[in-house]
């Protein structure tokens, strides 16, 4: 009998990506730093904890905590019902909103955590009203969505393609992330709310979902909590099996790539000093695309260990399924078992430079 695990084939999407992988200098110093702050909240199980330990200064610094704070309420919010979770968004509002109030006794982590990290009373000292601005909208959208996620959690609805990735263009969070490039700039509205702008953003936000829903679907799957994940959706929708749904998913990356540098060329132009910073955002957003891509990989949140080895070889060992409900509720699955499986197993299996089409 063949024991051979069964494997999942990972297409490399970022292969013909222009913008490559960079180091801010600052970052062994910032990281050490917020990490011992997230370690001190005690907001994490410690799986989730190692995992994360495993991924201008100032402005480096207000980054790596909201990362930092993204996690946490994802974690807290990913296993709880939609009324739960839109009481915790409640809480994180509230707090993002009034970063100087003294929490009240006996409330849910999630609203000190923005405060203990000192994430928005750090950042609304240093950075610009545009940028706070256009943070709390972004952010806010990202947040109501995944009160959306958790109600379709509740009725197990498994979304079109068209409606899932319109929800989860917020829910992957990238729009607040690459707001964070604007920390230091004053981007007007008109430049952040135009259409051009608008769609180019849309671009990035749906190339790192495809990128976050190819790498974790393995453990969404073992956890059986895999309809909020593109793969899924497409296998359900298009009928492919899990192969199948990966290269769909790989093709039209790269036409959501081909569609994000297509649309730099219809940037119109506020004038020199403005088209500076548009310039310094726009390439700050296609930066995130990869380093979502790397992240994904690098951290142990999705592949425990393995995550390089996986990166090179492009085979995913598949992860058995849990019972959701007598799993951890913030580490539901142990992505380390990956650690003891053997990626190359399967031979047969295409390589990175044989991707389906």
């Amino acid at each position: 009998m063949d024991t051979r695990p069964r494997v999942i084939y990972l297409p490399d999407t970022m292969t013909n990506w222009p913008w490559p992988r960079a180091m801010n200098p600052y970052f062994e110093v910032v990281k050490a730093e917020v990490d011992a702050s997230s370690r001190e909240s005690k907001a994490l199980s410690a799986e989730s904890q190692e995992a994360l330990d495993k991924c201008d200064s100032e402005h480096l610094r207000i980054a790596c905590e909201f990362i930092n704070v993204l996690i946490i309420v994802d974690d807290y919010t990913d296993v709880e019902n939609a009324a739960v979770a839109e009481a915790m968004v409640g809480i994180v509002i509230d707090a993002l909103h009034n970063p100087h109030k003294t929490r009240p006794e006996g409330e849910c982590i999630l609203g000190e955590i923005v405060f203990l990290h000192r994430f928005w009373a750090r950042a609304i000292q240093t950075t610009s009203l545009p940028f706070q601005r256009h943070f709390i909208y972004s952010y806010t959208a990202y947040l109501r969505a995944v009160v959306v996620e958790a109600l379709d959690r509740d009725e197990a609805h498994c979304r079109s393609i068209s409606d899932y990735i319109e929800l989860r263009r917020d829910t992957c969070a990238t729009k607040p992330a690459i707001a964070i490039y604007e920390m230091g700039m004053d981007l007007p509205d008109e430049v952040f709310y135009h259409p051009v702008i608008v769609e180019l953003v849309e671009c990035i936000a749906e190339l790192m979902l495809i990128d976050n829903d190819m790498i974790s679907y393995n453990k969404e799957q073992a956890t059986r909590e895999a309809n909020h994940n593109l793969i899924t959706i497409v296998m359900v929708e298009i009928g492919l099996d899990r192969s199948g749904a990966m290269a769909w998913a790989a093709r039209y990356h790269a036409e959501v790539e081909k569609r994000f540098t297509d649309g730099l060329a219809k940037v119109p132009s506020w004038g020199p000093s403005t088209d500076v910073l548009v310039k310094e955002y726009l390439d700050g957003m296609a930066t995130w695309a990869r380093a979502n891509h790397c992240w994904c990989y690098e951290t142990q949140r999705y592949l425990g260990t393995k995550g390089p080895e996986i990166r090179r070889t492009g085979l995913v060992p598949l992860l058995p399924e849990v019972n959701r409900k007598a799993a951890s509720a913030a580490a539901k699955v142990n992505v380390t078992d990956l650690s003891m499986m053997d990626v190359t197993a399967d031979r047969k299996q295409p390589s990175r430079n044989s991707i389906p089409t």
